[in-house]
């Protein structure tokens, strides 16, 4: 049961390591955007690293963008200018690299050439200075070709370490604010000297205030806020958000349900290289309102040398808030009525509106998650599948997700409808013969919470017929069904449950291709 669905929802929650990864153990980042190089051009791209003796490994990894990735190359990464300091070895095993007198040397053919060249983990050395620096130098060169070069710089800092607790619990009604006592703990021997908190909640959690010393976005399905403290966290001392600090619970939510977010607190440094890594460049809007404050708040004094957290996995807190309350949702199944020319391919718009008044398809435990079970008209075939559908029941799936030819089909929408969205998924239906058996679309509600099937407020609407006229003349558009809400994808889709574990898999998702290991 709910077999495709289910996987997707796992793979949500994988989205949901990476914060945590990126900072804590040798994680792939992802690299900023940058310009199409020309079709005959190579760029390239690694990212630096701050470590601390006696802290965890980073990972630096070098990417390559190119019109076509040559198949045979050669990579050099000349590491003597950090060997003092740090430690640089390869994260994967792959054949063909050899590493002689501070130049490891990886010859690179075929499958092993892809968009992410190599992965390196950097760990400082128990001897390694604070504030010791120097620049890997990384190339990449295709066979009878020039090299190209780029750098990555190699930090000592100074090594701190932040604690929050790990999960805080609230409730409310929808609509309703809930004051959010989101803390930080300095549990090292030295001072931390000033503070990045990020909170990744879902979309139904909202802060309530607008700060200057904070800026917003709403990318990967999730509200991200960012707040910066100058403070001086002493040794031993804790540290808490203002009285003002609150989310806001959407006056739509389903209720009762649980909603999710994620707090994680970070030095100033590691934030620095954790957000041109993972998080979006653009579209953040600056806060207008007064400053959120750390209370007690001390005098903040500057320190010349960089810090970086020595144990950055104890740094998140787990923001569970429950609504209280009865309030769901009725999600009406909308077929289509297709012009009946035999030979003509026709554009079936089928799948199904949400009539309200809760929110619905938030992929939250709790909440209804909404399949629409797609059976073709006997007179028809498929010749496109939207991206979201894939053959075959939710039991028992024949194929992957966009594959043509099948009669029936399992859709899934990936995003959060409000009363009066839709959930559309467009089908090119090739018109075989007229008339005949109709087919028809049968919606399937769960609670990622339960083992089987739950009934929304209206079951008598979750079916409607999708019928080949016999004449030329029916709405081959499927035209009664508005397409409003946001479709954002899968990984906007189950970007709220990232929030419920933090965030993972994202990093690998956005990648072209991934290179597994032994």
């Amino acid at each position: 049961m709910l077999s495709n669905s289910t996987r997707r929802w796992f793979a949500g929650l994988g989205v949901a390591g990476a914060f945590v990864a990126a900072s804590a153990t040798p994680a792939l980042g992802t690299p900023p955007a940058l310009p199409e190089p020309p079709a005959d051009d190579l760029l390239l791209y690694a990212n630096d690293a701050i470590v601390a003796p006696g802290g965890p490994a980073k990972a630096v990894t070098l990417y390559a963008f190119a019109e076509a990735l040559p198949k045979d190359v050669t990579v050099t990464v000349d590491h003597r200018a950090v060997d003092d300091f740090a430690d640089i070895t390869l994260t994967d095993r792959i054949p063909g690299c050899t590493d002689t007198a501070g130049v490891l040397t990886c010859q690179l053919k075929g499958a092993d050439v892809i968009d992410y060249v190599l992965d390196l983990t950097v760990k400082a050395k128990d001897t390694a200075e604070e504030g010791a620096k120097g620049d890997l130098l990384l190339s990449l060169a295709a066979k009878g070709g020039k090299a190209v070069s780029t750098r990555s710089t190699v930090e000592i800092g100074e090594g701190v370490d932040l604690r929050a607790p790990e999960q805080i619990r609230l409730s409310g009604a929808p609509g309703a604010t809930v004051r959010t006592p989101l803390g930080v703990a300095n549990i090292g021997d030295r001072d931390v000297h000033g503070t990045v908190l990020l909170l990744a909640s879902m979309p139904t959690l909202t802060p309530t205030a607008s700060y200057r010393n904070c800026s917003s976005v709403t990318d990967f399905g999730s509200q991200l806020t960012v707040c910066r403290f100058d403070d001086d966290i002493p040794a031993g001392a804790g540290r808490q958000l203002d009285s003002s600090s609150a989310l806001k619970i959407a006056g739509d939510a389903w209720a009762p349900s649980r909603q999710y977010g994620s707090a994680f607190w970070f030095t100033g440094a590691d934030f620095e290289e954790f957000a041109k890594e993972i998080l979006p460049q653009d579209g953040w809007q600056q806060g207008s309102g007064d400053a959120l404050t750390l209370v007690p708040a001390p005098s903040a004094q500057a320190r010349s040398l960089r810090q970086t957290d020595n144990d950055p996995t104890n740094n998140i807190t787990s923001v569970e808030v429950a609504v209280t309350g009865n309030q769901r949702a009725d999600l009406a199944a909308t077929g289509a009525e297709l012009p009946g020319t035999p030979g003509r391919t026709v554009t079936a718009k089928v799948g199904f509106v949400n009539h309200g008044p809760a929110m619905a398809n938030t992929w939250t435990p709790g909440e209804i998650v909404t399949i629409a079970q797609v059976t073709v008209p006997a007179g028809a075939k498929v010749v496109k599948a939207p991206e979201g559908c894939s053959p075959g029941t939710l039991e028992e799936p024949t194929g992957g997700y966009g594959e043509p030819g099948a009669r029936i089909y399992s859709c899934e929408w990936y995003g959060m409808l409000h009363a009066g969205d839709s959930a559309v998924f467009a089908f090119g239906l090739k018109i075989v013969e007229a008339g005949g058996a109709a087919g028809k679309v049968e919606l399937r509600h769960f609670d990622l919470d339960d083992k089987g099937q739950i009934a929304d407020l209206n079951p008598k609407n979750d079916s409607a017929a999708l019928v080949i006229a016999a004449e030329e003349g029916g709405q081959g558009g499927g035209g009664t069904l508005p397409i409003t809400g946001s479709s954002t994808g899968l990984i906007a889709g189950i970007g709220a449950l990232l929030l419920a574990a933090g965030f993972g898999g994202y990093v690998v998702a956005r990648r072209r291709k991934t290179r597994f290991v032994a």
